[in-house]
């Protein structure tokens, strides 16, 4: 009887539409991958250790700095987790991909199941402005950079945000 009941209660999951957290308590239809291609794709999708994060990642290091990645940054009203940390200086360093964080320059809309992608993209964004605002407000430096941009000029740009500590500040 036990198992009769536990197949129901399966089959009954089964049918309900599936759906998936976007964060803040938000829930969204979980998009079903129309073709095999777009399941690779997405499946191909990294969270940490994409191509342009390791080559940033590479010449800050050439240049003699040493960070941790992909370090978990707690605070009472929230946790961000940057792609690189300089712990020591309070600076976090966050490289966006153009799609997953809405470029200005390439940010493209989706032309299916936007029933999902356009509340998750604006998330993203959001949660990308409340963690600079708490991490400013928590006395960080936070550096922005879009895949898109040249690995020399982002390692440029973190080494112009460590050369510019002030300890008094921290």
């Amino acid at each position: 009887m036990a198992f009769d009941q536990s197949l129901s209660v399966a089959a009954s999951a089964q049918s309900l539409p599936k759906t998936v957290s976007i964060g803040s308590g938000i829930r969204v239809p979980y998009p079903q991958p129309r073709t095999e291609g777009a399941r690779r794709s997405a499946r191909g999708n990294r969270r940490t250790d994409t191509s342009p994060e390791l080559k940033i990642r590479s010449e800050v290091h050439r240049r003699g700095l040493r960070y941790r990645k992909d370090f978990r940054i707690t605070f009472p009203e929230m946790k961000v987790r940057p792609d690189l940390v300089f712990t020591r200086r309070r600076i976090a360093v966050f490289i966006d991909g153009c799609f997953w964080h809405s470029c200005p320059d390439h940010a493209s809309t989706p032309k299916s199941n936007t029933d999902y992608w356009l509340p998750k993209l604006n998330r993203n964004r959001d949660r990308d402005q409340q963690a600079n605002a708490e991490l400013v407000r928590q006395g960080w430096t936070v550096v922005r950079i879009w895949e898109h941009e040249d690995p020399l000029e982002a390692a440029d740009r973190i080494c112009e945000a460590w050369s510019a500590w002030n300890p008094d500040r921290a």
